[in-house]
């Protein structure tokens, strides 16, 4: 489909746009941003030339793998979701990338739309339950997700594969498939279990799916053949959609103890972001998911086509809702043709590059390098460099530099001067610039654009604004010059404001008027007031790319192993009486601990473990407490100690007199009784936190 141009806006089109939704379990980084870049460009594109376009997203905050690191950080998977959204968030707002939406699958809506799949799945019969033998790490008590597992590739035989799918291959196959698998999170030797699994029956989709992933409008081609080639020639494989406990997740009403798998309710995640737009913006959920006059466009990499395209459209269909109309799929990140590498500094985070670079270079040299097709795209440093400082700086901002300093003073022309036919030719290019933005060929609208810019510069040159500046008899030419200049320089920022969201701003601030419609492309700007130049885009520095490639060495330097123990401190305590049950820090702060003194200590004579102590608090504050402390300390050796006490604890009227409070001590008892003091410099009365 093409786009639009802005005389075609009586048909505006309605579309809704998605990218992958990022793992909750980690920072974003520049391979990541391949994608959202990607989709920022494509829907501020579509705004651009006047389409009702949302640009939906929300993190992927299920699973095994945030299950394990909130236990590890001690802290619940809510607290670590929480944080990380706002870290990504925080990442994406910094490359410029624009949400109109940005969820969460740990969401109400999300849980109730699970809800609404999950009995449409039951209601067509496509769901089946039967036990399915499991690897689980024995030393980690838990079943194992697929990415927690590696080993070798059962059809290539390549080493270190995750628990899915091969990265050499291809191959799709279950973790009990693999070779030699080993547990990523103890390295123990995986146990097979057998629990209870639910299953969707996606063969009984196959008819559809088939038609719709080969009908040629809503995959590129080559990866049509792949799903032709890989999957659809034989019998499909049954969908296991559910996990045992422990599983951070929603709980599946129909099966306790079950819940579903992130890949269930993460692309569902889609429908939920929408939704919580939908309510904050007045709008209904139907008209963007449930309607033909709504196009639904996903952007992702090519490591999750097989969900997107087999597994998504299935449910949407036995769901009634809107199927995909394209599916964009790209390639993966390189840096300097490997891999990105920890070790190399190349591994880079989101927020370590925006410490050391401009967001602006990155978003350029990624859509000077992004096709339509499937390619990986690397990214060469000595290339980025070379390409923002020629194109961007010596090209483009260039135009404004030589002459706005000038027209600040003139403002521009009331007519546009003769040019030569430079403006009207660059007007006409606007139609295949959109049409390279469309399809996604980020690259060759790049092209194009910065032949615009090749042509214009010449005509800079020539003219010499700075010469006519000089003499009072040309100001007039020189008024011409700046307009001409300026305009030029304005139809190419239009260009480019999908790619360069700051320097539209930039140039908006600069002629008085905001970039907000491809239509600025086709006529100039006359007759208005130049604002101060002011610095748009600084040089790439050598130096800055090498302090991030530094910084992201010692980022990913593994911390040093821990030296041995040298108190060995057996378990045989905690053994003996295990943790007891979690309690709240509501029910924790009810607990009133105090330091106290000792300031006089009994024996109860007929009592066989207790003590008679009188404890002061500061001041005139005295408790009387009997402490079963006898069998490990005389009366005599208490006084004047400082203890910790509980405080508001309820009094208790005993036999031998009233207590009113408890003093701590560890041990298990007779002889081993050790009371707990507060460190030198407490004071009675200070409270314990």
């Amino acid at each position: 489909m093409i786009a639009q141009t802005p005389t075609q806006n009586s048909n505006q089109r309605r579309i809704l746009v998605t990218a992958a939704l990022p793992y909750a379990n980690g920072p974003i980084h520049i391979g990541h941003l391949v994608e959202y870049i990607q989709t920022d460009i494509w829907v501020r594109f579509q705004k651009l030339v006047g389409n009702r376009c949302i640009f939906i997203c929300a993190d992927d905050t299920h699973g095994t793998a945030i299950m394990i690191r909130a236990r590890k950080e001690g802290r619940s998977e809510e607290a670590l979701i929480a944080e990380t959204q706002v870290h990504h968030q925080r990442d994406f707002a910094g490359f410029d990338i624009q949400f109109d939406n940005y969820g969460s699958t740990n969401s109400p809506e999300n849980l109730e739309l699970c809800h609404q799949f999950w009995a449409s799945l039951r209601a067509a019969g496509l769901v089946a339950e039967r036990d399915v033998s499991q690897l689980f790490d024995p030393e980690a008590n838990t079943f194992l997700a697929d990415r927690f597992v590696k080993g070798t590739c059962p059809t290539c035989k390549a080493i270190n594969q995750y628990g899915d799918n091969c990265d050499k291959c291809n191959a799709t196959y279950s973790p009990t498939d693999l070779i030699d698998p080993k547990s990523t999170l103890s390295g123990a030797t995986p146990e097979l279990r057998s629990s209870k699994h639910l299953f969707v029956e996606l063969e009984k989709l196959h008819e559809f799916l088939e038609s719709w992933t080969q009908c040629g409008k809503h995959l590129q081609t080559e990866v049509a053949n792949y799903l032709k080639g890989h999957f659809l020639g034989d019998p499909l494989r049954d969908w296991d959609v559910s996990r045992p406990a422990p599983y951070f997740g929603f709980e599946i009403p129909d099966a306790p103890g079950n819940y579903w798998y992130v890949w269930f309710d993460a692309p569902i995640g889609y429908i939920a972001s929408t939704w919580a737009w939908c309510k904050a913006n007045g709008e209904k959920l139907d008209d963007w998911w449930r309607s033909d006059a709504t196009e639904v466009h996903h952007f992702i990499g090519k490591d999750i086509t097989y969900f997107h395209t087999l597994f998504w459209p299935g449910m949407l269909k036995t769901a009634g809702f809107s199927l995909p109309t394209k599916v964009h799929i790209h390639g993966f990140l390189t840096v300097g043709g490997e891999k990105m590498s920890k070790s190399k500094g190349t591994f880079v985070k989101a927020e370590t590059y925006l410490k050391h670079l401009n967001p602006t270079y990155l978003r350029y040299y990624f859509a000077s390098k992004l096709g339509s097709k499937l390619d990986d795209l690397d990214l060469n440093l000595d290339e980025l460099i070379s390409k923002v400082n020629s194109d961007l700086v010596g090209k483009v901002v260039n135009l404004a530099s030589r002459t706005a300093k000038f027209a600040n003073k003139t403002g521009l022309s009331s007519t546009y001067p003769d040019d030569g036919g430079l403006f009207e030719a660059a007007a006409k290019a606007g139609t295949a610039i959109a049409e390279a933005y469309e399809e996604c060929d980020f690259a060759k609208a790049m092209r194009l654009i910065m032949e615009l810019a090749d042509r214009a510069n010449p005509y800079i040159e020539n003219a010499q604004p700075w010469v006519l500046a000089k003499s009072p008899d040309s100001q007039q030419a020189l008024r011409d010059v700046c307009t001409v200049g300026l305009n030029l320089f304005r139809q190419l920022i239009v260009y480019l404001s999908p790619v360069l969201p700051k320097l539209a701003e930039q140039c908006g601030a600069l002629l008085g008027e905001p970039i907000t419609s491809w239509s600025q492309s086709q006529s100039p700007l006359l007759g208005t007031q130049v604002n101060p130049f002011e610095h748009m885009l600084a040089r790439v520095n050598p130096e800055d790319i090498q302090a991030m490639i530094e910084e992201s060495k010692q980022e990913n330097t593994p911390e040093p192993t821990a030296p041995a123990d040298p108190w060995n401190d057996t378990a045989d305590a905690l053994n003996a009486e295990p943790l007891a049950d979690e309690c709240t820090i509501e029910d924790f702060v009810k607990v009133d601990l105090r330091v106290a003194r000792i300031v006089a200590a009994e024996q109860v004579p007929e009592a066989r473990k207790l003590l008679r102590l009188t404890l002061s608090l500061g001041g005139d504050v005295r408790k009387n407490v009997f402490a079963g402390i006898k069998s490990a300390y005389e009366p005599e050796q208490l006084i004047g100690r400082l203890v910790v006490c509980v405080a508001n604890l309820k009094p208790r009227q005993m036999k031998f007199g009233l207590s009113e409070g408890m003093v701590t001590a560890a041990g298990s008892g007779g002889d081993e009784i050790y009371l707990l003091s507060p460190d030198s410099g407490a004071k009675p009365g200070m409270r314990v936190h």
